[in-house]
């Protein structure tokens, strides 16, 4: 159907589409000072605007959910595909606010001590 629409007016109906997705999206990638917003994110991998982003995105970035940091991706490769960029990550590791264990924690434990008196 948009094949017989002029070429102007695809163009026009793929901004908007666009500018809609990133509007929706709360999601965005922090790539060192830079954030850009993500467009679709899925199991392994998510998708940026091509034109917001240096092509060859690779390395260790982080994922933020509005402000709050989600999780921190290895990006292992990405490719420019009708307009957008498809990052795929080989590590996605969700962020918590409290360092892991090392050991089981007993469910019984104290929560903490009080001094001696």
């Amino acid at each position: 159907m948009l094949e017989f629409l002029p070429q102007e007016v695809r163009a026009g109906l793929e901004a908007a589409r666009k500018r809609e997705e990133r509007k929706r999206s709360r999601m965005r990638v922090q790539v060192g000072p830079e954030i850009y917003p993500i467009l679709r994110f899925w199991q392994d991998g998510f998708a940026l605007d091509a034109k917001a982003v240096p092509a060859p995105l690779r390395g260790l970035v982080d994922v933020y959910d509005g402000s709050r940091h989600v999780f921190q991706c290895l990006i292992v490769a990405s490719a420019n595909e009708n307009g957008e960029l498809i990052c795929d990550f080989k590590r996605l590791t969700a962020v918590t606010d409290r360092p892991a264990l090392d050991y089981l924690r007993d469910e019984n434990a104290p929560v903490g001590y009080l001094p001696k008196a």
